[in-house]
């Protein structure tokens, strides 16, 4: 759905619409990346990830969809975010290099369930709020948490597609589905189920 070329459209407005507001400019162009991250030694842990792009400023993005929860998950959702972060540097490089990395994962079930909300945007901060610099973050969607009556946010409306997708009828969609994007997405959806 936003990892195949077809579809970079819908990851630009999918990443957009995740990180409005977060983002000093809105992505105006992807490249989606080999979803492998390199290892460096052959003992190196290798991860793979569902979506993997770079924008037209050099900002990294990690889309995961995640339908358990799996032990250990929230140290595998901090390494897949260091391990991209970190493969940014080639030997020689300067720090300055570095730019934004972002992880995106949309839970189907509660990883913080005594927690009412349904977002969580995580980053790098001290308990002052201060940060060291713009390295991204990490933001966790608990769509089993979503309760979207009125879409009025495109947040809202990929969250509400994500929950909702497989039950619509296509030859029915209600009227927050009636955008470019929102059929696109459905008729990708049809497409691989």
């Amino acid at each position: 759905l936003l990892g195949a070329e077809r579809n970079r459209r819908l990851l630009i407005h999918f990443l957009n619409a995740m990180l409005a507001g977060e983002l000093t400019a809105p992505i105006v162009e992807v490249e989606i990346l080999n979803p492998y991250n390199e290892r460096e030694f052959l003992d190196d842990k290798l991860s793979i990830v569902d979506v993997k792009a770079r924008d037209q400023a050099r900002r990294l993005y990690q889309i995961e969809i995640q339908l358990l929860n799996i032990p250990d998950l929230p140290a595998r959702i901090l390494y897949g975010w260091a391990d991209l972060y970190s493969a940014q540097l080639q030997n020689g490089e300067g720090y300055d290099q570095l730019r934004p990395t972002y992880a995106i994962w949309l839970l189907s079930k509660p990883l913080q369930p005594k927690l009412k909300e349904a977002i969580h945007r995580f980053r790098l901060r001290d308990e002052l709020g201060q940060s060291l610099g713009d390295h991204g973050g990490i933001w966790l969607l608990e769509l089993s948490k979503c309760t979207i009556e009125i879409v009025q946010t495109e947040q809202q409306r990929w969250l509400k597609f994500f929950i909702e997708g497989e039950q619509l009828d296509d030859q029915r969609l209600p009227e927050w589905m009636h955008t470019e994007e929102m059929h696109q997405a459905m008729t990708t959806l049809i497409a691989f189920s």
